[in-house]
């Protein structure tokens, strides 16, 4: 951001503009009056017709309260230490006398806005809470005080709340600033042990804007670069091409103060100005005499440069600088309004009319279902994402897959797939139990169903846990998409989330119930015609000698620990050899084999069933049962429809906050526009 002193280029001209028209008096140039005719010139010798609607238009948009739509306005923000001398310096300016006190005397933002008026008979109020309270001079710093304690509270808190105090009055710079509460780190009786905290919090909420224009007040009777306020405006503007400094008590400190603003050890962008506070019952005419003789007289500030000292030079100082920022920052301020206002006419059109009737309100429920039930398609049946392009959540047909891909993971890793542990002894146990009078080396069907009934229990767990978790899953999309929908329908949003998780619920229970069933089913008995079993089987029989052969250990010493068979791994068979009947081995391996064979061919289809399963469900709750919301929505006796045509407290606040954002800023529009007609036509005269 370019500095203030010079309007950049495309902004609306001020300085230049009015000084070729007027050659013979420019407004605006820096003072060039010192000693005894200094002291008796007004602050402002000269009104620049330009300036003053300048000042208007931004009085006009603070006024409105444009700030609270998130225009920033070009501001004089008045910071300084408490005790720097703040207080003076606003009272030479706008020559009234302000609050006085030990401590802070400033507990809320004080916006002064000064207007160089002709009348005779200067003309004060304040405005605050919406009132506007005039005020006789005498009585600005009482009526000041009053309004304080209103805002802010009796005592010695503080608050963010404004104070406007406006000043027509004849020789008064056209000024418009913000005066904060001086910066104190230790709180006095009565004051909140966070003072520092919240001071420091208002200033930084007026200084941060890079709009703001911040005249910093520094005492000369300490070293600028231990100021808080220094410390403050060096944070928010590090090379300070939007800060001014004004430093006060200099007859206190004249020694070395030319080396001090020369210097500029504090990076002060938009320079120094020096000035002598009014000291006791001094009138504001005698203080001015005052300061010119002493700026005269003394040895050590004499040698300053007459342009950067008094208070005509600080009130001329900063007309230049504001007028300046101003016309560098308008044309972005009507940019901003434009935009703002478009932004919110467009929102307030995209809410829903308020429901008058059954009829609009049935209309916008099916709308609304029908929009949602659409949304449910795309996401959780055709996997178009478009209305949750970043939301990897709502990708429903996407975290179906990694669920399913998860639960097949889990299936195929659980411990009933684990088929080398404790080789043959679970086969063993159920031949023996299953022993009957037969014929020899036949294999009974039981013994292999009632293995198979117990791994399957064992793993039943797996697709009821699926189940469950997509349709969780289902529920908290269903929820979001419906929310997003129906968001500008308090009542219908609580009801139809209740009527659809309801539906959600039903549709889990029935699902979870068909894959109990499912399981149920493959307990019952084993079968498959897929050819892969007989083949699986015959590849894994052929096997079987050699595996016999090293448990027997016939010719074979020391006696194998562990045996290799493909597609099994090694095994361990040690424990087999307790069993000295060939037979029981044999037939325990065929069992063994006809199992391996068959729960490869089962976990797939149990995979498969249910990704079949609940696809199926999910099919008929996005195009069918969907549609049972309505119903329940409906009621038996239409209440449900009824009680659309209640608002919700937060749309109705949001329709009219928007509606009084809208009005606002049309009539900061109009006010803008206003003022660059007067200046358009001002400019016309001239030529």
């Amino acid at each position: 951001m370019g500095s203030y002193d010079e309007a950049d280029s495309g902004s609306i001209g001020v300085i230049n503009d009015y000084e070729d028209s007027k050659p013979a008096t420019p407004p605006m140039e820096e003072p060039k009056v010192v000693g005894a005719a200094a002291a008796q010139a007004p602050i402002i010798s000269s009104y620049n017709d330009k300036i003053r609607p300048l000042l208007d238009v931004i009085d006009r948009l603070r006024l409105l309260m444009v700030m609270k739509e998130g225009i920033q306005l070009p501001t004089i923000v008045v910071v300084g230490d408490q005790s720097s001398g703040k207080s003076s310096v606003l009272e030479s300016l706008a020559g009234v006398n302000l609050p006085r006190s030990q401590g802070i005397c400033t507990r809320v933002p004080l916006i002064i806005r000064l207007q160089n008026h002709a009348s005779p008979r200067p003309e004060l109020y304040l405005e605050y809470n919406g009132k506007m309270v005039p005020v006789e001079e005498p009585q600005i710093a009482t009526a000041i005080n009053i309004a304080t304690d209103e805002v802010a509270g009796p005592g010695k808190s503080i608050s963010d709340i404004p104070l406007t105090l406006v000043v027509r009055k004849d020789g008064v710079p056209d000024l418009t600033m913000v005066d904060l509460p001086g910066i104190t780190r230790v709180p006095v009786h009565g004051q909140p042990d966070n003072i520092y905290e919240q001071i420091r919090d208002i200033i930084m909420q007026y200084i941060t804007p890079k709009e703001s224009i911040i005249l910093n007040v520094l005492s000369a009777t300490v070293d600028f670069s231990t100021c808080e306020s220094i410390r403050m405006s060096q944070q928010v503007d590090k090379n300070g091409e939007r800060t001014l400094a004004v430093v006060t008590k200099v007859d206190r400190a004249p020694e070395g103060l030319v080396d001090k603003v020369t210097a500029d050890d504090v990076n002060i962008g938009l320079g120094y100005v020096c000035v002598r506070n009014r000291i006791g019952d001094e009138s504001y005419e005698e203080a001015r005499k005052e300061e010119a003789r002493l700026f005269e007289t003394n040895a050590h500030l004499s040698c300053i440069d007459k342009s950067i000292v008094g208070v005509h030079v600080l009130a001329q100082k900063l007309v230049r600088i504001q007028a300046n920022a101003i016309a560098k920052c308008l044309p972005e301020i009507v940019k901003n309004i434009s935009a703002k206002l478009d932004a919110n006419v467009s929102e307030l059109e995209k809410m829903p009319k308020a429901l008058t009737s059954i009829a609009d309100a049935t209309q916008a429920m099916m709308r609304i279902i029908q929009a949602a039930k659409e949304s449910l398609k795309k996401l959780l049946w055709r996997g178009e994402f478009d209305e949750y392009p970043e939301d990897n959540t709502k990708h429903g047909t996407a975290r179906f897959v990694e669920m399913l891909n998860r639960f097949s993971d889990e299936l195929h890793n659980c411990e009933e797939s684990n088929l080398s542990k404790d080789f043959l002894t679970e086969e063993i146990k159920g031949l023996e139990d299953a022993r009957g009078i037969e014929l020899p080396n036949f294999l009974p069907c039981e013994a292999f169903l009632r293995i198979l009934r117990r791994k399957v229990e064992r793993i039943s767990y797996l697709p009821i846990k699926l189940s469950e978790k997509y349709w969780d899953y289902i529920d908290d999309v269903v929820m979001s998409v419906l929310t997003r929908h129906s968001e500008m329908y308090y009542h219908l949003k609580v009801s139809a989330k209740g009527a659809a998780h309801n539906l959600v619920q039903k549709l889990r229970e029935q699902s979870i119930n068909r894959v109990k069933e499912i399981v149920e089913m493959e307990k019952l008995t084993g079968y498959t015609c897929n050819p892969d079993y007989m083949m699986e089987w015959n590849k894994l029989m052929k096997q079987q000698d050699h595996f016999i052969n090293q448990i027997s250990g016939t010719n074979m010493r020391p006696l194998p620990c562990s045996v290799d068979l493909q597609g099994l791994g090694e095994i361990q068979i040690e424990h087999l050899r307790k069993h000295s009947d060939v037979s029981i081995l044999q037939q325990a391996f065929d069992l063994k084999m006809r199992m391996v064979a068959y729960w490869k061919i089962f976990k797939v289809r149990l995979v498969d069933s249910m990704a079949l399963h609940l696809r199926y469900h999910v099919h008929n709750l996005v195009h069918h049962d969907i549609d049972e919301i309505v119903k329940e929505l409906m009621g038996p006796d239409g209440h449900g429809i009824k009680m659309m045509l209640v608002e919700s407290p937060a749309i109705v606040a949001k329709r009219e906050k928007l509606k009084n954002s809208i009005k606002v800023l049309k009539e900061s529009k109009d006010s803008v526009a206003k003022i660059m007609d007067r200046i358009v036509a001002y400019d016309a005269c001239l030529v």
